[in-house]
């Protein structure tokens, strides 16, 4: 009986790695918060960003290495809220925004609720027992790591030379409002991991992804703005495709899956 509760007590490591990169993400987002504290804006958004890589990351550790639990999704919900729902509108405050005293904070307060209400509605969505096989492929609304990157995306302009932006605290406080109110839409937005890619195009990709690298570490911020603005343009291109997929969406989602299965010519 001793040997067996012992082993009750103990968890493989595979469920403890998923949580572990969870708390590091929690450990950027809040440096970034510290990071901004000091006035140092080129720090905190690129922590920021680690931020939004590890939690890129966490999940499919968790699923590659079969150690996902409901502790670590419970963890992974409140750090999200944290890294991308609070961190990057208290940047946006230190940046500009409390230039427009109890106005830039409404801004502030908007995007946290719109933030903390789109991730209660995934998570709530997750058990959707009717949702359709090609649900996957979208978001309900911009999820909270491109939210919070969008966010921030005035004050990576300001460091391309756009002075302007920062002068301009309003149009901040509009423009941070209008991304909170992106995140609690309805629009369709591309979910790139439900997203399959053709067999011939692996390389071509991998030579595409290769070359971002290249540009991101020599030019940082200016690839972080097109970046963003890519995102921006694709929105219409999401919402085409849901379309398609809701007027005919088995039988195209069973054709994609065909020529996935397709050789490599």
């Amino acid at each position: 009986m001793a040997l067996n509760d012992r082993k009750l007590r103990q968890l493989p490591v595979r469920s403890l790695a998923p949580n572990i990169l969870t708390v590091l993400g929690l450990c950027a987002g809040l440096t970034a918060l510290r990071f901004a504290l000091q006035g140092q804006f080129e720090k905190a958004i690129i922590a920021v960003i680690v931020a939004a890589v590890i939690d890129a990351l966490d999940g499919r550790v968790a699923r590659f290495l079969k150690g996902a639990t409901k502790f670590g999704a419970e963890l992974d919900s409140l750090v999200d809220f944290v890294n991308f729902g609070v961190v990057p509108v208290l940047v946006l405050y230190l940046w500009n925004l409390q230039d427009l005293g109890g106005l830039g904070w409404i801004a502030v307060l908007g995007f946290a609720v719109c933030c903390a209400l789109r991730l209660a509605r995934f998570n709530t969505a997750l058990d959707t027992p009717d949702k359709p096989v090609w649900g996957s492929k979208f978001f309900v609304g911009v999820p909270a790591p491109s939210g919070a990157g969008l966010a921030v995306l005035p004050v990576i302009l300001s460091f391309l030379g756009w002075d302007w932006v920062a002068d301009a605290p309003f149009l901040v406080a509009l423009y941070t409002g209008g991304i909170a109110a992106l995140m609690v839409s309805h629009i369709p937005t591309f979910s790139f991991k439900g997203m399959s890619v053709r067999r011939d195009m692996v390389m071509p990709i991998l030579l595409i992804v290769g070359l971002g690298a290249a540009v991101l570490l020599s030019y940082p911020w200016g690839f972080l703005t097109v970046l963003g603005i890519g995102y921006f343009a694709l929105i219409p291109f999401s919402i085409l495709r849901y379309r398609r997929y809701a007027s005919g969406g088995e039988l195209l989602a069973a054709q994609e899956v065909d020529q996935d299965d397709a050789p490599v010519p």
